[in-house]
């Protein structure tokens, strides 16, 4: 698999004006449709096919987001410690 330019892959997650959908969003947006957003359905998979470059790139986006999900809820957690800590002493 060749790519031809960069905004073929998803490296732009990184990118400060990148919109990161809330995860209540994500939820609500998964309960009405079944699967991810800006991910195929398998109704669209099996009706339309799908590209491997182009899902491989979709699915790499999902990961990436999922790291900044991550990194969001471990500052978080982080913040709540010393609040404890600070309500502890």
């Amino acid at each position: 698999m060749k790519y031809t330019n960069e905004n073929q892959w998803s490296d732009r997650v990184f990118e400060k004006n990148y919109y990161l959908m809330p995860l209540k969003d994500v939820e609500k947006f998964i309960a009405k449709n079944n699967h991810l957003p800006n991910v195929p359905s398998a109704t669209e998979v099996v009706e339309k096919g799908v590209a491997m470059d182009e899902m491989v790139s979709k699915l790499l986006e999902k990961v990436e987001e999922l790291t900044l999900y991550t990194i969001k809820q471990q500052k978080e957690i982080d913040a709540l410690k010393k609040e404890l800590k600070q309500i502890k002493k």
